[in-house]
């Protein structure tokens, strides 16, 4: 015959209650404290180099605001001979950016100082495009106003301004989207793309 369980009397019970609450104060005092209120953590606690500073670098990319330095090769005044003249335009410094600063002329400044344009200022730029290393600038038909030596001297400045950009080794003058042959300091008519070589006599010194 099995032993009958005997029931717990109201003193064994409050004994069994006061163990279980000393058991747990036990163990939240070997637990992981808890503040009412924030506290700093000291550095030398912080996990993981959160505190040191990251070492990689952002390059960001270039603003639309900044400006490219560039060349634009006007005349000095009672000559034919071409001079270089520095220049900025807008990033990214585009063929057609650069031919419009060119057809801007001398500054006032730089006007006093000797320089001057063999372009009309009434000049306007339609459009510009390099295949091949070969530049075709489109001009609006006020291009057509400028004659004889004058002429021949604005060719030269367009071909050594183009020129002057990376990849660029020749130039197409067209007028209203037509090709035209321009005239050379030897006083033949070229057509086709024409360069530097083919205006030495007017270059700078």
């Amino acid at each position: 015959m099995m032993p009958l369980r005997r029931r717990a009397t109201p003193r064994a019970l409050l004994a069994a209650s006061a163990l279980a609450i000393s058991m747990a104060s036990s163990l939240t005092a070997c637990g992981i404290p808890t503040d009412a209120t924030p506290r700093p953590i000291p550095a030398k606690n912080v996990p993981f180099n959160l505190l040191s500073p990251s070492t990689a670098t952002t390059i960001a990319p270039p603003s639309p605001r900044a400006h490219v330095p560039t060349t634009v090769f006007l005349v000095l005044a009672g000559t034919n001979r071409l001079t270089t003249v520095p220049r900025t335009v807008n990033y990214p410094g585009t063929l057609t950016q650069v031919i419009d600063s060119l057809v801007k002329g001398p500054t006032n400044s730089e006007a006093q100082g000797g320089v001057q344009t063999a372009i009309s200022a009434q000049t306007v730029v339609l459009g510009t495009s390099v295949s091949a290393g070969i530049a075709t600038i489109n001009f609006g038909k006020s291009f057509n106003s400028i004659a004889g030596p004058e002429l021949v001297v604005a060719v030269a400045q367009v071909v050594f301004t183009a020129t002057a950009l990376p990849g660029v080794a020749g130039v197409n003058i067209e007028v209203n989207g037509q090709p035209v042959g321009v005239p050379l300091p030897n006083g033949t008519l070229a057509q086709g793309p024409v360069n530097r070589l083919a205006f030495a006599s007017l270059a700078p010194h």
